[in-house]
């Protein structure tokens, strides 16, 4: 990796050198070949997307935008594609390349390195971006910032039935996936597994390589973000051959995970949410997409944000789930919060709440 001196580049060398060939580079044709893919996709949408950009008001001119997303196996991929539709219908000309990253902590690596111009990421993620904390120990990115936010995710344990896992603390000594690489599950997993001291055998990979390990028994579980209210479609697929079991936080690891890890809150998971699952306690967190204010102008960001509150119903389609969010309130919220947003992005929202 190319190293600028006493630039941002250069403090995020060491802080990412260890995961780049894990990471980066094992995405690199998966990034080509997508790309390819969204093409053709593209092709397809192009006629009824651009008429539909002349005839909104208020659009900007032609500009090529990254988004930076996660595995396409996440529902977070097909909402994220969702809002490159909505992005592209509200920007005349604009194109927006989806890429599959690792998520959160890899997303907003590459926004330092402005491989991209924007990537979700969880609270979290952002707030130790920020501060240099974390992942980001003595490299803070200080101008990282939230764009809009669409989302809570709940952090989902899976283990096999088979296993015998019950417990976090289950989990010692047996072959377990933490989450992709650089993403925010991987992140708060290791930093709970650590936390009490169970030594789980870390079997890393993507979360296709993490469902066919569980199916071929190499390891017994994996964690992962999905929407809060439903089941992802990797764990729907991983129950229609194995049975599977969700882990909860007892008390006193969530009061630990709370105390140690800033921007993570916790929920309560219904009974029955899958088969034979008892109500539980797991780590809930906001999901946004954010940029740097040295990557993006005032005026993208607030075409950006509003180009997704004007085209919501392109993400409902993806996300039923979304039918009754007030994305604007939402955004205000986190705000009040003390979410940092882009300038542009922060007077879009506040505009269209009305304040």
């Amino acid at each position: 990796m190319f190293c600028e001196s006493g630039s941002t580049h250069q403090a995020l060398c060491a802080l990412d050198r260890s995961d780049e060939n894990n990471c980066f580079n094992n995405n690199w044709e998966r990034e080509k070949m997508f790309k390819f893919k969204m093409t053709e996709y593209r092709a397809a949408f192009g006629a009824a997307t651009a008429l539909t950009a002349v005839l909104m008001a208020g659009v900007v001119s032609a500009k090529d935008l990254t988004m930076g997303t996660t595995s396409p196996t996440s529902s977070h991929f097909t909402i994220s594609v969702a809002m490159s539709k909505a992005i592209e219908t509200g920007l005349e000309d604009t194109t927006v390349n989806v890429i599959e990253t690792g998520a959160s902590v890899d997303n907003v690596l590459r926004l330092a390195r402005d491989e991209i111009d924007l990537g979700l990421a969880t609270t979290d993620i952002l707030i130790s971006a920020r501060n240099g904390t974390g992942k980001f120990e003595g490299n803070a990115i200080p101008d990282t910032v939230a764009l809009y936010p669409y989302s809570a995710s709940v952090l989902l344990i899976a283990a096999t039935e088979d296993s015998g896992v019950t417990s976090l603390s289950d989990l010692d000594g047996k072959k377990f996936n933490p989450g992709i690489r650089g993403s925010a599950a991987e992140t708060l997993t290791t930093n709970v597994l650590s936390m009490f001291d169970i030594n789980a055998d870390l079997v890393h990979g993507a979360v296709g390589d993490a469902v066919e390990g569980i199916k071929n028994r190499q390891i017994i579980g994996y964690s992962k973000y999905g929407a809060a209210s439903s089941v992802d479609t990797t764990l729907q697929e991983l129950m229609t051959s194995t049975k599977m079991r969700l882990i909860g936080f007892n008390e006193e690891e969530e009061k630990a995970a709370v105390e140690a890890m800033e921007g993570v809150g916790f929920t309560t998971l219904p009974k029955g949410l899958i088969p034979d699952s008892e109500e539980m306690r797991v780590p809930k967190l906001n999901v946004f997409f954010l940029t740097r204010t040295g990557v993006m102008d005032e005026e993208t960001a607030y075409d950006v944000s509003r180009s997704i509150h004007q085209n919501m119903e392109l993400l409902v389609e993806a996300w039923p789930q979304l039918a009754d969010y007030d994305i604007a309130a939402d955004a205000v919220a986190t705000m009040e919060a003390g979410i940092v947003y882009h300038p542009g992005a922060a007077r879009y929202w506040k505009e269209a709440v009305g304040n």
